[in-house]
C-alpha cells in the first residue's frame, strides 16, 4: 500500500476584529469597560445599574455674578413675603379689633385667638419649609468595581455640576448648588428648594396661607362695610328708568369710589387688606391645587415638565395619604375608598 502523503498541519487563521472606539465605554459607577454592538449615546451598566451618557462632560461652575443675582433675588422675595405676612397680621389686628370688640367682648377675644393661631401656624410652617434641608442625596460608594455591589446604583445618573452620583427623581438646583431628591421646584419666596424633606411643610404652608387670607378677607370686608361712610345715589333715584344698565353700574362705581376719600386711615388699611387678601388667596389657591394634583398623580413639577405623558407612579388617594402621614384609621378609609373606585372602573371596563 502506498502510504498517504503526509500533509503539513493546516495553519489556523486567527481573525482579530478591531472594536471601534465609539462602541466601547467605561461605566462611571463601577469602572467596568463595556462593549456595544452599535453606537449608543446613553447606556446602562449591567452590573451596578448606573446610567451613563457617553458624550457627557464636566460643566463649568456658574459665574460669581450669576450666583450673586440668584442669592439677591431669593433674599428680596423672602423679605417681601415676610413683611407682607407681618403687615397682614399686625395691620389686620389693628384695623379690625375696634369693630369686633364693639360687637361683644367675646367676639373680640375670639378674633384675637383665631388670628394668633393662624399667625403661629403660618409662620412656623414657613420657617420649616424655608430653613429645613430640601433633601440632599445620601453618600454612596461609586467609581470602583470592588466597592459597588450588584444593582447598588440602579437608575443612578451622574451630576456634572456636583461630580457625584444623582439618584432617580433627583435634580440639581443651581441656586442651592446641590442635588435635591424628589425636587419639585426652587421657590424664591422661601429661598429654598422644595424637595423630599420639606415638601410636606411647603404644602402645609400653602394651606395655612389660604385659610389665613380667607379669614383676613372676610374680617376686613365686614369691618370696611361697618366703617364705610353713607352713600347716596341721587341720580339713580330721579332717572333710573331712562338710564341703561352700563350707566347705572358706572354711577354706582363712581359714587362708591368718591366716598372712599372720606375714609380714615384705618378704613384705607382695611380696604387694602381686603383686596390684597383676596388677590393672594386666589393665586395661592391655584398653586395649592396644582401641588395636590401632582401629589395625587405621584409626580413632581419638574418631572411633569420633563416627561408630561409618562407615569412615574400609581395615582390615587393613597399618595395624598402617604404624603401627609395620616393616621392608620384615616389611611384605611381612604385606601378602601380608592380600591373601591378601582374595582368599579375595572368592572365597567369588563362590561364594555
Amino acid at each position: 500500500m502506498v502510504e498517504p502523503e503526509q500533509r503539513p498541519l493546516l495553519e489556523v487563521e486567527q481573525c482579530v476584529t478591531s472594536i471601534p472606539e465609539d462602541h466601547e465605554a467605561t461605566c462611571w459607577g463601577c469602572g467596568l469597560r463595556l462593549v456595544f454592538a452599535s453606537y449608543s449615546p446613553v447606556y446602562k451598566c449591567g452590573w451596578c445599574g448606573a446610567i451613563t451618557q457617553s458624550n457627557q462632560t464636566a460643566r463649568k461652575p456658574d459665574s460669581i455674578c450669576f450666583s450673586h443675582w440668584r442669592r439677591l433675588r431669593d433674599r428680596f422675595f423672602v423679605t417681601v413675603l415676610v413683611f407682607f405676612m407681618l403687615f397682614v397680621i399686625c395691620g389686620g389686628v389693628w384695623a379690625v379689633y375696634p369693630i369686633v370688640f364693639s360687637i361683644s367682648k367675646f367676639c373680640g377675644i375670639l378674633h384675637c385667638m383665631v388670628t394668633a393661631m393662624l399667625a403661629v401656624f403660618t409662620i412656623s410652617s414657613y420657617c420649616l419649609a424655608s430653613f429645613k434641608s430640601a433633601g440632599a442625596p445620601t453618600n454612596i460608594r461609586w467609581g470602583s468595581y470592588p466597592m459597588v455591589g450588584k444593582n447598588d446604583l440602579e437608575n443612578y445618573t451622574f451630576c456634572t455640576y456636583c461630580n457625584k452620583p444623582k439618584p432617580p427623581r433627583a435634580h440639581h438646583c443651581r441656586s442651592c448648588k446641590m442635588c435635591v431628591v424628589d425636587m419639585d421646584h426652587h421657590c424664591p419666596f422661601i429661598g429654598n428648594c422644595v424637595g423630599a424633606s420639606n415638601h410636606q411643610f411647603f404644602v402645609i404652608f400653602l394651606i395655612s396661607v389660604v385659610i389665613s387670607c380667607a379669614y383676613a378677607a372676610g374680617m376686613t370686608i365686614y369691618a370696611s362695610y361697618q366703617m364705610w361712610p353713607s352713600v347716596d345715589f341721587p341720580n339713580l333715584a330721579s332717572s333710573h328708568q331712562s338710564m341703561s344698565y352700563m350707566k347705572i353700574l358706572l354711577e354706582i362705581i363712581t359714587t362708591v369710589a368718591g366716598s372712599a376719600f372720606f375714609l380714615s386711615a384705618r378704613g384705607l388699611v382695611l380696604v387694602y387688606l381686603a383686596f390684597a387678601s383676596l388677590s393672594v388667596n386666589a393665586g395661592i389657591s391655584v398653586l395649592l391645587c396644582q401641588q395636590l394634583s401632582y401629589i395625587y398623580e405621584g409626580n413632581t413639577y419638574l418631572n411633569h415638565l420633563s416627561s408630561p405623558n409618562a407615569m412615574h407612579g400609581e395615582r390615587g388617594l393613597q399618595n395624598i395619604v402617604r404624603f401627609f402621614g395620616c393616621p392608620y384609621l384615616i389611611s384605611r378609609v381612604f385606601l378602601r375608598y380608592s380600591n373601591a373606585g378601582k374595582l368599579q372602573d375595572n368592572s365597567g371596563s369588563k362590561l364594555l
